[in-house]
C-alpha cells in the first residue's frame, strides 16, 4: 500500500512538471557585460537545482572528511569502553563464582583501562562510580582471601571515589560492606561505628538493620538487639514466629542481666506489651523480682495477663509453661499477706473448676490453701493432684507438703510415709 502511494505521488509530480514545462514560454536573460545569455526558464530551473544539489553534496563530503579524526577518536573511546565493561563483567562473574584472585586481577585491569582513558584526555561520565565499584570488588576479593591490608587499601580508595555529590548511594554501599567486613572480623564496635555514620534513611534499611542486630548480639547488647529485631519484624524481614522467638530470648536475657529491682523495673518498662505477655518473659521477670527481694504484688501483676490468658483458653499455655507459672506464683504465697493470697485463691479455684482434671491447678490450689491454713482442703487437693501429676518435682513437693501437714497434725506415721514417697521422686 505504501509503495502504491509513492508511485501515485511520483506520477502526480511528473504530470505537474510536464504541464508546467510544456506550456512555459518564459525566458531568463543573464547580462555579463558585454555578453548576454538568454535561457529558457525550464533550463534555468534545472541548472539551478543541479547546482544546489552539487553544492550540497560537496559540503557533505567536506564535512565528512573533516570529521574523520573525531570519528576515529570516538571509535577508540568506544573500544576502550567496551573493554572496560567486559572486564568489569568478568570481575563480577569471578567474584560470585568464588574465584577471588581472578576477580581481583580483573578489577585491577578495569582500573588500569579507566586510567588509560583518562590519560588520553577523555572522561567517562560514570568514571567515579566505575572506580568505586571496581575498588569495592577488589576489596571484597581481598577480604575473602583474608588479605586485610589490601582490602583496607581498596576500601579507602573506593570511599574516596564515592565522595562526590552524585555518589551518595555508592558511598552508602561502601560503608555497608565495611560494616559487614567488621562483623566477619568479630569487631562489633567498628561495625556499629560504620552503621552509625550512615544517613538516617540508609540506617533503616533491612540490610543495615540485620547487620546492626548481628553487631549488637556480638557486642552483648541485648537491648539494642531487641530494638533491631522489632524493626526487622515490622519490615517482615523476620516472620512473626521467628520475631517472637527472638524477642523472647532477648527479653529474658535483659531480665537476667538486671542486678537489682530498679534495673529490673526499667527493663520491664522498655518491653512492649506483647513482649510482656510472653509467658516465659513474664515468669522470668516475676521470678527474678522475687529473687532480688522485690514486691510480691508487682511480680503477680506481671504474670496476671499470662494467667488470664490461660484462664480464657487452657490450651494457650503448654504444660511446661503452666508448671513454670505455678512455680512463680507459689514462691509468693505467704509473703504478700493473707488478703492478697485469698484473692489469688479465688482466681485459682475458678480456673481449677473450669479445668478440674488439671493436676497443676490442683497442686497450686492446694499450696494456696496450705499457706492460708486450710489444711483439710489443701490435703484433699494435693492428694487429687497426685493421681494425674506426671512432673517429678511437683510430685516431690506435693509429698513434702503432705508430710509437713501430717507433722502439724502430729501424725508421725503419715508424715514418714509421705517423706518416703518424696524420696522416691
Amino acid at each position: 500500500m505504501r509503495a502504491a502511494l509513492w508511485f501515485a505521488a511520483l506520477f502526480a509530480i511528473a504530470v505537474a512538471s510536464a504541464l508546467f514545462a510544456g506550456n512555459n514560454p518564459g525566458t531568463v536573460t543573464l547580462f555579463w557585460s558585454p555578453h548576454r545569455v538568454d535561457l529558457s526558464l525550464n533550463l534555468f530551473l534545472m541548472v539551478l537545482a543541479g547546482s544546489f544539489l552539487t553544492l550540497h553534496l560537496a559540503m557533505r563530503a567536506l564535512s565528512a572528511l573533516v570529521s574523520i579524526p573525531e570519528q576515529a577518536r570516538r571509535w577508540r573511546l568506544l573500544q576502550k569502553e567496551r573493554a572496560i565493561h567486559t572486564a568489569l563483567l568478568d570481575s563480577l562473574s569471578h567474584l560470585v563464582a568464588g574465584r577471588f584472585i581472578r576477580a581481583r586481577k580483573t578489577a585491577d585491569m578495569v582500573i588500569s583501562l579507566e586510567e588509560s582513558v583518562e590519560r588520553s584526555g577523555e572522561q567517562l561520565a560514570y568514571s567515579g562510580r566505575l572506580r568505586t565499584l571496581t575498588h569495592l570488588i577488589a576489596a571484597e576479593s581481598a577480604h575473602a582471601l583474608q588479605d586485610r591490608a589490601l582490602r583496607d587499601t581498596h576500601f579507602e580508595k573506593a570511599l574516596e571515589e564515592a565522595s562526590g555529590r552524585d555518589a551518595q548511594e555508592a558511598r552508602e554501599g561502601v560503608q555497608l560492606r565495611r560494616a559487614r567486613w567488621a562483623l566477619d572480623d568479630r569487631d562489633a564496635p567498628a561495625a556499629m561505628q560504620w552503621l552509625d555514620e550512615l544517613p538516617s534513611g540508609a540506617s533503616r534499611r533491612t540490610v543495615a538493620l540485620r547487620m546492626r542486630f548481628r553487631a549488637a548480639r556480638q557486642a552483648g547488647e541485648p537491648r539494642m538487639a531487641l530494638e533491631s529485631s522489632r524493626l526487622l519484624t515490622k519490615h517482615r524481614a523476620f516472620s512473626e514466629a521467628a520475631g517472637k522467638s527472638i524477642a523472647r530470648g532477648l527479653a529474658i536475657e535483659l531480665v537476667r542481666a538486671a542486678h537489682d529491682t530498679v534495673q529490673l523495673r526499667r527493663v520491664w518498662d522498655i518491653l512492649e506489651r506483647a513482649e510482656q505477655e510472653i509467658p516465659e518473659v513474664a515468669c522470668e521477670a516475676a521470678e527474678r523480682l522475687l529473687l532480688l527481694g522485690g514486691d510480691v504484688a508487682v511480680s503477680r501483676q506481671w504474670v496476671l495477663p499470662v494467667w488470664e490468658s490461660m484462664a480464657r483458653d487452657h490450651e494457650a499455655l503448654s504444660l511446661t509453661q503452666r508448671i513454670r507459672l505455678a512455680r512463680v506464683l507459689e514462691q509468693g504465697f505467704g509473703l504478700s499477706g493473707e488478703s492478697h493470697d485469698a484473692v489469688w485463691l479465688a482466681r485459682i479455684e475458678s480456673a481449677q473448676m473450669g479445668n478440674p482434671r488439671d493436676a497443676v491447678l490442683q497442686y497450686l490450689a492446694g499450696m494456696v490453701c496450705m499457706h492460708l491454713n486450710l489444711w483439710g482442703k489443701a490435703q484433699q487437693l494435693l492428694k487429687q493432684s497426685l493421681l494425674t501429676l506426671n512432673h517429678s518435682e511437683l510430685a516431690r513437693d506435693t509429698w513434702l507438703a503432705l508430710a509437713n501437714m501430717a507433722e502439724l497434725r502430729q501424725d508421725g506415721q503419715a508424715a514418714a510415709a509421705a517423706y518416703r514417697e518424696a524420696a522416691k521422686r
